[in-house]
């Protein structure tokens, strides 16, 4: 009964080409009466988004509100968006791949930012609708904006960087592959641009963190990461080999001292014994995760340089990169060498 309401409902909204909040309400008690909304239901509002063209506020959040909820929590496996899953939400929104209304397009990044983890295939995609405002000036993005195309400007780097925040949870730490493919084309595409300031900022860091991590490096919080003017502010440059004595805040002497209060000498060696073994265990642990990062240190460190000057000349953000790499990563592979050389 509650999607024969729905539908009649529908029919009489499209027929006015309007969405009042009292219809937003309505549909509210309607798709929330029993807890659940169906797929026939979802469809519903995407078709309502994409065919009414007099929308109030109280629609926008509704639809993002029910719309997440459905995607990213009723929708096997729960918590997460399957590539099933977001290849379906693609065709619901998008055409030819290009998002269609501005709600629909904070509703794709809502369900990044919602679900614990996403297939890679959506935040490529949420990725490449700014690509595709920038370079084309096709999208949400730039409807009714009177903007340079092949410019990147200030509102595309937050939300660039927004995306990139949404991807980093559940794991997902260090910038992946994928994201620094699309960075890397969107900034070829406009190397010599007036872009804003803070799109340097961004690629830098985003690139770096995919590369670092594969260096042995201890990935930050992809948050702190990108964050503008904070990298690894607060770490100094060491290997993943170094990372453990970090924790130990001063070493075994200060474990030592703190335990040491309130016990006998009995005690206070078997504690420290326990200690010392930990240690080891550890920085052994840490050892292996040095070597099997290493070994993937040699395709990234490939990668970039197949990336980097591909027009026979660095431009100033790849500078900047190199530079940065040079200063943070000094045990990076060799097949950058060269590259951070001619950048100095």
């Amino acid at each position: 009964m509650g999607e024969l309401i729905l539908s009649e409902a529908s029919a009489e909204i499209v027929s006015r080409n309007a969405i009042s909040p009292e219809d937003v309400q309505m549909l509210r008690q309607v798709m929330f009466k029993d807890g659940r909304i169906s797929r026939s239901e979802a469809e519903s509002l995407f078709a309502l988004d994409e065919a009414v063209r007099k929308k109030c506020n109280a629609w926008n959040d509704f639809f993002v509100e029910a719309l997440v909820d459905y995607t990213v929590h009723q929708m096997e496996p729960s918590g997460y968006v399957s590539e099933e899953n977001a290849r379906w939400l693609m065709k619901c929104i998008s055409r030819d791949n290009l998002v269609e209304t501005a709600t629909e397009l904070e509703l794709l990044v809502r369900i990044l930012e919602e679900a614990k983890s996403s297939s890679e295939f959506l935040v490529k995609c949420a990725l490449e609708q700014v690509s595709l405002a920038v370079i084309e000036g096709k999208g949400v993005l730039r409807n009714g904006q009177f903007l340079l195309p092949g410019v990147i400007y200030k509102a595309e780097v937050d939300l660039l960087r927004r995306i990139l925040y949404a991807f980093g949870g559940d794991g997902n730490v260090a910038i992946s592959r994928c994201e620094a493919e699309v960075l890397f084309d969107l900034n070829d595409k406009t190397i010599e641009a007036k872009n804003h300031p803070s799109w340097s900022d961004l690629f830098v860091k985003a690139i770096a963190s995919f590369l670092m991590v594969a260096s042995g490096y201890e990935a930050p919080n992809r948050r702190k990461a990108l964050y503008q003017g904070q990298w690894l502010s607060d770490q100094p440059s060491v290997s993943v080999g170094k990372i453990f004595s970090r924790m130990f805040s001063g070493g075994l002497g200060s474990v030592g001292s703190a335990l040491k209060n309130g016990l006998d000498d009995s005690a206070f060696k078997s504690a420290r014994s326990i200690q010392e073994d930990l240690y080891r265990e550890k920085n052994a642990a840490m050892e292996i995760a040095t070597d099997q990062a290493e070994a993937i240190d040699e395709d990234e460190a490939r990668w970039l340089a197949g990336r980097i000057g591909r027009d026979g000349i660095l431009h100033e953000n790849e500078k900047a990169l190199l530079r940065f790499l040079k200063e943070e990563s000094p045990s990076i592979h060799p097949a950058l060498n060269e590259l951070i050389a001619r950048a100095a």
